[in-house]
């Protein structure tokens, strides 16, 4: 299914562009999202998402496979698991900001392919998910943006800090370089309610008693 998303942020194109592609530095900001891992340009984490009482987590991996900054687009492949083994999600995210004065407007362009418990839902009521997610993002990335920039901890750090003459720093900061993945401490987070973030349209299009057959199934699955 396709989901499309449009939003704006409060800042120019090219610091849009630097925050969208800084994946740690956005990622606190992602509903239900924890990063925990980034190497290179590919990143791991996990998602965790519930219906009802049941909650689902996702663990994958997604990686840039197109970063143009020229046109301010990028394009992101994405894949995940359900740890308990009950579905799987996979997710092409396309990426394109416009400058708009010293505004940004973005387009959020997912081809989305997800199975199990969550895919029950469908296109409509995920569309409906998608939006408010998004939102809850926006919301938390403005925030994040008024109080300091994703340039700043960087820009607070001298990047001539170790003694001239020390000739083993470089050699010890190549090492590090080319030690890995590098493993981020961020904590876990909440995991995103379905039925909570669509519950104005789950309850329009289907009704109160259709949620609860949705759950009673989702619960017998469980118990299998």
């Amino acid at each position: 299914m396709e989901l499309k998303n449009e939003f704006r942020v409060s800042v120019p194109v090219e610091q849009a562009w630097a925050t969208l592609t800084d994946v740690e530095y956005i990622a606190p900001c992602m509903p239900g999202a924890q990063l925990t891992e980034i190497d290179g340009e590919e990143f791991k984490g996990q998602v965790k998402v519930k219906v009802g009482p049941i909650t689902a987590q996702y663990k994958g991996s997604a990686k840039f496979i197109e970063k143009d900054q020229s046109q301010h687009r990028l394009v992101l492949d994405a894949s995940g698991r359900d740890t308990r083994g009950a579905g799987n999600a996979a997710a092409e995210v396309t990426v394109e900001m416009t400058a708009d004065g010293d505004e940004t407007e973005i387009i959020i362009t997912t081809e989305l392919k997800v199975t199990g418990k969550v895919a029950q839902f469908g296109r409509g009521i995920m569309a409906d998910v998608s939006e408010k997610l998004i939102g809850q993002f926006v919301e938390s990335l403005e925030q994040k943006l008024l109080s300091a920039s994703p340039t700043d901890d960087a820009a607070d750090q001298d990047p001539q800090e170790h003694t001239v003459g020390d000739d083993n720093s470089d050699d010890e900061a190549s090492t590090e370089d080319n030690s890995g993945p590098r493993k981020i401490d961020m904590p876990e987070p909440e995991p995103v309610d379905l039925l909570d973030t669509a519950g104005a349209p789950l309850l329009k299009r289907f009704g109160p008693f259709a949620i609860v057959a949705l759950l009673l199934v989702l619960l017998r699955r469980r118990k299998r």
